[in-house]
Parts: structure tokens; sequence; C-alpha cells
């Protein structure tokens, strides 16, 4: 398969690329595809004709959405919609990733795809408004929802995520107050690209949630990273209440792997499985990164 990989240079993207190593794989950052111009969009499919375009460029920074709700919907709704008109045209499959913030977290069990999305923040409006806007343009779309991503090239990366803010808090001793009543799953970036490999290679179409095994909070994430660190930085819970935010966040947003099981597709290890790894990886050649 030809694939084209947008936001090439994120952490998503990097172990995407090693994942599809078998395929012909083209990564393509902001700088060679501008994913809001419909024209760039244009010239690289008719350059590249892929087969698959998977689109891991989204504007995520969520309590700046709030302050730039236009930026956010142009990135994470209307482009893609011009991403899926794209593939429609050239008979191309659009891969797409959406967030577990498209649900308002009234749950106490983990969401199914099915479930009813009521997100509570723009950024969750963006891209719940991506989902809907790419389901009326093609039929050949795989969106894959997924949850608290983390991968080695955050280590070196802008944005970073949340294992390397809380590393660089804990090395500094800084006092860490982490909020204990939004539980979630952690997503290791290679094990989300190797599911979404296998779900490209068998064909499957729709909307898939792929994360982590097991459930947390954000407090027992961070207290977990601290500990399997080796440092002595104390973490403190905090209720939300305490610690207000721009965008609501919802309490609870686990998602369940319904469509993996029935597909025979094997779900991703448990979080803390997967972040001994990204902490063994991250110490090696990302080190001096």
């Amino acid at each position: 398969m030809k694939i084209v990989i947008t936001g090439g240079e994120g952490q998503l993207a990097a172990d995407l690329v090693q994942s599809l190593a078998r395929h012909d794989v083209v990564a393509l950052g902001r700088d060679r595809l501008d994913i809001t111009n419909p024209d760039a969009i244009e010239s690289m499919c008719a350059r590249e004709r892929p087969d698959v375009i998977v689109n891991t460029a989204a504007f995520h920074q969520v309590d700046l959405c709030e302050d730039q709700p236009e930026q956010s919907f142009l990135v994470n709704a209307a482009a893609p919609q011009r991403l899926a008109r794209a593939c429609a045209r050239y008979g191309a499959t659009l891969v797409h990733f959406s967030t577990d913030y498209v649900f308002d977290g009234a749950k106490s069990s983990p969401y199914r795809e099915a479930d009813t999305i009521n997100p509570l923040s723009v950024y969750g409006s963006s891209k719940a408004a991506g989902e809907m806007a790419i389901r009326g343009t093609t039929e050949r779309h795989l969106i894959v929802r997924t949850t608290g991503v983390f991968g080695v090239a955050g280590v070196s990366s802008r944005h970073g995520n949340f294992v390397e803010t809380m590393l660089r808090l804990a090395a500094r001793g800084d006092s860490m107050f982490v909020v204990a009543d939004q539980t979630l799953t952690p997503t290791y970036a290679g094990d989300l690209a190797e599911c979404v490999r296998a779900l490209l290679e068998a064909e499957v179409k729709g909307t898939v949630h792929v994360t982590g095994g097991g459930q947390c909070s954000w407090y027992e994430f961070a207290a977990d990273i601290v500990r399997l660190a080796g440092s002595s930085t104390p973490v403190t819970p905090v209720m939300q209440r305490d610690r207000p935010m721009p965008a609501r966040r919802p309490a609870y947003s686990v998602l369940a792997h319904d469509t993996l099981h029935r597909v025979g597709i094997a779900e991703p290890r448990h979080w803390r499985e997967a972040l001994h790894e990204y902490l063994t990886r991250r110490a090696g050649p990302y080190a001096s990164q």
C-alpha cells in the first residue's frame, strides 16, 4: 500500500512510520502539507496517489481551543472533511484519529463505539464534528478514538506529552498536583500504531476504539511515572473543582474495545506495562535529543 501520513513530525506519526515500514510510507510534516489548504491536499494526492491517508494532524491543545474555536474547527473538522473528499476522488481510505473527549463522562463503564457522543469542550466538539464530516463524505474511512497518547518521539518534540511533563517536574523537584477524579486509559503510541497497522491490513472500516488496557486517574498515572523514574518528588491528588481549567474534561472516559474483539485484533497491553517500555526506550537513543 502507498500510505501518506499527515502531521508527520508528531509522536504518533513517528511510531506509525515504524509499524507500517513494510508498506510504501511518506510522512509529511506541516511544512510539506498544510491540511487546511485544499490546493495542497489536491497537489499531494495527484503527486503521491495514496491508497491510504493517515491523518495524525490535529489542534489538540485542549484549553487553547477554548480561546481559538475557529482554528480548532478548521483543523479538527473542516480539514479532515477536505481529506475525506480527496480520498473519495482518488479511491483512497482515510484513517483519522479522534478522542475520548467526544463523550461527556457521565457513564461509569467503558464507552462503546456506538454510544451517544456529547462533548463538553470546544476541542471535543471540533473532533466530534470532524468524525461526522468524514462519515458524511466517504464510506472508506477508519476513525480511531484513543486517549492519553504518549510516544518516545515526544521526548524531543515541541509539545512533548504528559509523561515528559511529569518527568521534567520531578527532575526539578517541583510540587506536583494532579487531578484524581478524571479516569481514562493512557495509550502508548507504539501499541496504537501496531493496532492501526493490523486494522488497515484487515481492511476494517468504521469507528474503532484503541487504547491501552486497564484504567487509571491522571494522578495514578503521574504517581507511577514518578515512581518508575526513581524520583522521590511527591505527587499530590487534587479534584477538578480545586484546579479549574478553561476546558471541561469528562470525569470518566475509558473506551471499550468492542470492535477490536469483533474483528479478532488483539487489544493493546496494559498501560503500566507500556509505560515501563516507554521509560526504557527513552533512556536509549532519545535520551540525548
